[in-house]
């Protein structure tokens, strides 16, 4: 059986769970600690706001920054 699956363990318990299960010979733990990939936050929000709302996001952040720097 070559069947292979990627888990988040949510709770400690399961991790030693899991080393059982490898003591076992039932499962073979191949990489521990592994991060998700991290993308480019503008392709995780790509799309979530339209053109002209980021365009007035930008414009009222500058504003604010401007009042800021008057201060």
């Amino acid at each position: 059986m070559d069947n292979t699956l990627l888990i988040q363990l949510t709770n400690r318990k399961a991790a030693e769970l899991l080393r059982q299960l490898e003591a076992l010979n039932l499962i073979k733990v191949l990489k521990e600690n592994i991060s998700p990939a991290k993308g480019k936050l503008s392709e995780k929000y790509k799309g979530f706001i339209t053109k002209e709302e980021g365009q007035e996001l930008n414009d009222h952040t500058n504003q604010m920054r401007s009042e800021w720097n008057n201060i």
